[in-house]
Formats: C-alpha cells, structure tokens, sequence
C-alpha cells in the first residue's frame, strides 16, 4: 500500500483507526477455548466486526510467540484471513545487525505479507536497510513511546546540545529513507512531543498508540499531529478487542470501533473539510 493509497482508505472510510490483535488466550471469551484454534476464530470475528471502522490491522508479535508453533499457526491463518485493502503491521519491535535484520525482513515481508514491521532504530542505519530494501512495504521507527520508561532514554539531552535523544534518532533516520516506506511510532500519551515531532518529519506517517486504554487524547495527537495527508495512524488494542467478554464479544468490538471512528470524521472533517 503506497502512501497515497493509505490517505485514500482514510478518505474513504472516514477514518485512521488500527485495531491492536494483542490477542491474550486468557482474556478471550471462555466460550471460544472449545474450538480447536480459539486464537484465531477471535482474530477472525473481530476483523469480520471492525472491518467498517478500521483501515489496520496490528497484531503483537508476542502474544502469538508466547504460545510457541501454535500461536504462529494462528499468526498466519489471521494474516491469510486479513482483507486485502487494510494496513497490516507487524508490531514486532526488532533490532539487530544487518545480516539478521534481512532474515526479519523476509519472515515478515515475505513469507507473512505484512505491510510493515515495527524497529528499535538504535543499531544504526545498516539494522534498518534490510527491511527498505523491499518494495512497497514500510519499515516504521521506534521514537517517542508512551511508556514510563521511555524517559530513562529518550528524554536525555545530547552532550553539548539541546537535543534530546529520540529528536536525533527521527533527524538521522529520516535520511535513510523517505515518507513513502517509513513511519514512526509516538506515543498518544506524549502530545506535546508530536510539535517537535512534525518538525523533523512533516510529510511522514505516524503510529500512534496509546488512545483509549491507556488514556492519551486523540483531539491533542489530531492537533499536533495531522498533517496535508493526515498522516495519522491511531493504534486502540484493548479498549476495542476485549469491549466484551461475552458471546457478542464481536458485537461489543464493533460499537467500540465505530466510536472511535465517528470521532476520527469529526476530526478529518475539521481539517480537511
């Protein structure tokens, strides 16, 4: 899916809303630990529910890997179930030399057909280019997260200058590449970082998780964070997937969903029009 194509499904479906498959065995509905793969059929029926709302899909790498082979069988049923026309992203955080970053790059890109993988940028630009090096996926950056821990590092001023840590991995690692295969994760609990942000990479898409569970606004990350294609993907896992517990657990998703959805043409039509 090529950038222009991601702001054509925004504009279609009045909406930049990803749903997180953080798809845990013990917080699925009990009814469904009787089937014989019960991740899957949950991963299915929330993406036969959300499908109108949504335009990507964000399964966490470890929550399948935490499950051993079965867990990975249940990966790529969801990935072979997934509609063509969505942004699929496979949060998987890797980080490692060139030589093991192309063997990433080839399970995800390859033989899973995700859209994008996410990556810790901090080995340098030779971790990073195996995964650039394939046409039309995207590789997207660790930056500014949204975790408490995240100042430890991120925050901390370079020697001798007035930049912070994570503003030099984003004006570095912009030069490696271009807004058309990479994009870069912002925390929705840390608004007034997407300034600075935008700063550095105005044209350039943005993960964006942390709206709804985990408190972040998605008002303030639509203010400081829209831009001329909206370049905007807003990441909500829990609040969406485990809305229920029932068995309209799907039912529930969807309502959740189109809430989040309705806010987002709210926000599209106050800067687009």
């Amino acid at each position: 899916m090529t950038r222009q194509q991601l702001f054509d499904k925004i504009k279609e479906k009045e909406s930049f809303l990803c749903v997180g498959l953080d798809t845990d065995l013990e917080k699925i509905p009990k009814h469904l630990h009787s089937l014989e793969d019960p991740i899957f059929e949950f991963n299915k029926q929330i993406i036969d529910a959300t499908y109108p709302y949504a335009i990507a899909y964000k399964p966490n790498l470890a929550f399948y890997e935490a499950l051993g082979s079965r867990g990975l069988a249940s990966l790529e049923k969801t990935m072979e179930y997934m509609p063509e026309d969505v942004f699929t992203i496979a949060d998987a955080k890797r980080g490692d030399i060139g030589n093991t970053s192309n063997m990433y790059a080839k399970a995800f890109f390859e033989n899973m057909n995700f859209d994008s993988v996410t990556v810790t940028p901090y080995m340098g630009e030779d971790s990073v280019t195996p995964y650039l090096n394939y046409s039309r996926k995207w590789v997207i950056l660790l930056a500014a997260t949204s975790n408490s821990g995240s100042f430890d590092f991120q925050e901390v001023l370079i020697e001798n200058s007035s930049e912070k840590l994570y503003e030099r991995v984003i004006r570095t690692s912009a030069t490696w590449s271009n807004p058309n295969n990479m994009m870069y994760v912002v925390g929705a609990t840390r608004p007034e970082s997407l300034v600075g942000v935008r700063a550095l990479v105005p044209d350039h898409f943005l993960l964006i998780p942390g709206v709804g569970a985990q408190g972040g606004s998605l008002s303030q990350v639509c203010k400081y964070g829209m831009n001329r294609q909206c370049g905007l993907i807003v990441n909500s896992s829990r609040g969406i997937i485990y809305a229920g517990n029932g068995a309209d657990f799907a039912q529930q998703a969807a309502t959740a969903a189109k809430e989040v959805q309705v806010q987002m043409a709210a926000e599209l039509q106050k800067h687009f029009g």
